[in-house]
């Protein structure tokens, strides 16, 4: 942790100027702030707040453009190891403790739980935004319970809540792990709407079915193999592409292994990873997403921004987005031939049909899930809590 996101004193000098007070904002991973949290970054320098961005591996120079200040925070994402996440607890109080922030803003589970925590005995104001719930909560078992007590604690004293779904802010709420009160609805991390436009497909006689996102199991990646599986013996034409990094740390994660063995039996092709995927979407017949469970998945709104169908399984999060038969087609989670019998269908789906589908899709997005809604949202609520509102 740099000291010049430690000491208040050498802090840049349009923070010394800033008259709001310092806001933190933290993820479990760099990337996840960069690609989705920097209009609310830039909102916020705008409106007059300091700005401090704490994750791993977090480039400095990059927030120092968008006038933010930076702090490195060591975050085992997938770990359960107590003395880390205790570790980690420690850091964030610290933090908070020399740089007295007025607000946390928590974005994925550990910057959540253990920022919120920090925050609680730093008395600073939280507002952790529930993007997903993970592993831990698809699962029930112990260690889901587990974690809903560790939320509950976490969040017991949070102003606001933020959720990016109604399934989840019920699930919070009937579990009593927030109240009711406390809980408020974003559309999403939103989208940049100029950024994601819709581009013709260049070659739109060639299908092809891209997957968007981490290789997990709880992704559904497992079932997109197997449906491809299932489909390529009577259309060898299709393709089925996966464009997402691999996460073997991940209790569900897909290892090298399997993907080469997916790679080598002609099953799927792995486009890798990249910081642009518009290319892939624009090159694409539709995006697939046949997750377990969704906050608001970021690759179905970024497909329907760029007016692409929608194919994803009928759960929280991705209902959301997808209006069945209307921008897209939604199956059964976990359902490898019921994904299959959504793919085929817009694969052998009329031209007009698609291009009707993607439309809407687009339409959808314009209508309810822009970026700007979102970082209003934020400003709003900080607005308010500054005013001295809670709820």
């Amino acid at each position: 942790m740099g000291e010049a996101a430690m000491d208040r004193g050498n802090l840049p000098q349009w923070h010394r100027d800033a008259d709001r007070g310092l806001v933190v904002i933290s993820a479990n991973t760099f990337w996840n702030i960069k690609n989705f949290r920097s209009a609310l970054i830039d909102a916020l320098v705008d409106e007059g707040w300091n700005v401090l961005v704490a994750a791993p591996d977090v480039d400095g120079a990059w927030a120092e453009r968008r006038c933010a200040d930076s702090a490195e925070i060591r975050i085992d994402r997938s770990g359960l190891n107590p003395l880390r996440d205790l570790a980690l607890a420690a850091s964030y109080f610290w933090l908070m403790k020399r740089c007295r922030p007025k607000f946390f803003l928590g974005f994925t589970a550990k910057p959540n739980i253990y920022g919120a925590i920090a925050a609680r005995f730093s008395q600073v104001a939280c507002l952790p935004n529930v993007s997903g719930l993970g592993t831990a909560f698809i699962s029930p078992g112990p260690l889901s319970a587990l974690v809903a007590r560790l939320y509950r604690v976490a969040f017991a004293r949070c102003p606001i809540v933020f959720f990016q779904n109604g399934d989840d802010r019920d699930l919070f709420v009937g579990r009593r792990i927030v109240q009711a009160g406390q809980a408020r609805l974003l559309p999403g991390s939103g989208v940049d709407l100029d950024r994601f436009s819709p581009v013709s497909n260049e070659d739109p006689g060639e299908i092809r079915f891209l997957f968007v996102g981490r290789l997990l199991g709880d992704k559904g990646v497992r079932e997109f193999a197997e449906a491809a599986r299932l489909l390529r013996p009577d259309h060898r034409a299709w393709k089925f592409q996966l464009l997402g990094p691999i996460d073997e740390a991940n209790r569900s994660g897909v290892d090298q292994a399997e993907l080469d063995r997916w790679v080598q039996d002609g099953t799927v092709e792995y486009l890798g990873q990249t910081d642009d995927v518009r290319p892939y979407i624009g090159a694409s017949t539709a995006v697939v997403l046949p997750s377990y469970r969704e906050g608001l998945p970021r690759s179905l709104l970024e497909a329907a921004a760029m007016a692409r169908p929608l194919i994803a399984t009928d759960v929280p999060g991705n209902r959301r987005i997808v209006e069945h038969g209307v921008n897209g087609l939604l199956c059964e989670a976990r359902n490898a031939e019921s994904l299959a019998q959504s793919m085929l269908a817009v694969g052998l789906m009329e031209a007009g049909k698609k291009e009707a589908m993607g439309k809407a899709g687009r339409e959808i997005v314009e209508r309810s899930f822009g970026e700007q809604q979102v970082v209003r949202a934020y400003l709003d609520a900080l607005a308010q809590l500054q005013d001295g509102g809670r709820s």
